[in-house]
């Protein structure tokens, strides 16, 4: 390997070890099963199949010592394509609620920055790795601080015979913020249970804790769930 190549790909794998660890710190700082290493290796392993890519119509033609054409998008669907798979895994389904969505598109944002670190397209790499970090930083604290609807899939059972008319029961989500959107209802448990089954909204998450104390109160009650939507 020429010195140039030896220290472009010295200097392409350590950009994309810096912003793979950059993004992965704040996804491993919030908690997330696809963190810092993860992100790390991801965006490597993108550069590095790009260096073979782009190098290797460089070997190629000194060894055959004729021109080679070779396109290295198509190294580029192949990564993205696994990428994929592994971005699905990242995604979890937690009853009602779907979490890990934000995870698996920052996987899948980072293994481009890397494709773009492997062809040595360094300033569109660093302004990419500098917009996913506040994309997932700090925009969560501007969100945080926004005043937005939370939406969570509610349901509630009651014993046959005790159950709430659907009123009451809009009544008590009232009193405790939330509002009902599309309620349906229906037996189930072989008919021994009458169930409300709705999509809730209100505009601060400690009313859904309200919510649960309420009816954790109430005698009638027999079964309730609560499951905010995730991100």
């Amino acid at each position: 390997m020429a010195e140039g190549e030896l220290l472009g790909t010295i200097l392409r794998l350590t950009l994309a070890l810096a912003a793979g660890g950059l993004v992965g710190l704040e996804r491993s700082y919030h908690g997330r099963p696809a963190g810092f290493r993860e992100h790390t290796l991801v965006c490597i392993s993108s550069c590095m199949l790009m260096l073979l890519a782009d190098y290797h119509v460089i070997h190629v033609a000194a060894a055959t010592q004729q021109p080679v054409f070779l396109d290295p998008t198509r190294m580029a669907q192949g990564i993205m394509t696994g990428i994929g798979f592994l971005g699905a895994g990242a995604i979890v389904k937690e009853g009602f609620a779907i979490r890990g969505l934000t995870t698996a598109a920052s996987i899948w944002m980072i293994a481009a920055i890397g494709i773009m670190i492997g062809m040595g397209y360094y300033v569109a790499a660093v302004a990419a790795t500098f917009a996913t970090f506040n994309i997932n930083y700090v925009f969560r604290l501007i969100e945080s601080r926004m005043r937005s609807e939370f939406y969570a899939h509610f349901h509630v059972r009651f014993a046959r015979g005790e159950a709430l008319s659907e009123s009451d029961l809009r009544t008590v989500l009232g009193e405790c913020g939330c509002a009902p959107s599309g309620m349906s209802y229906g037996l189930a448990g072989d008919g021994r249970w009458f169930e409300y089954q709705a999509l809730i909204k209100t505009l601060d998450k400690d009313n859904l804790h309200s919510l649960a104390v309420t009816l954790s109160a109430m005698p009638s009650v027999r079964e309730f769930g609560i499951a905010p939507r995730g991100d």
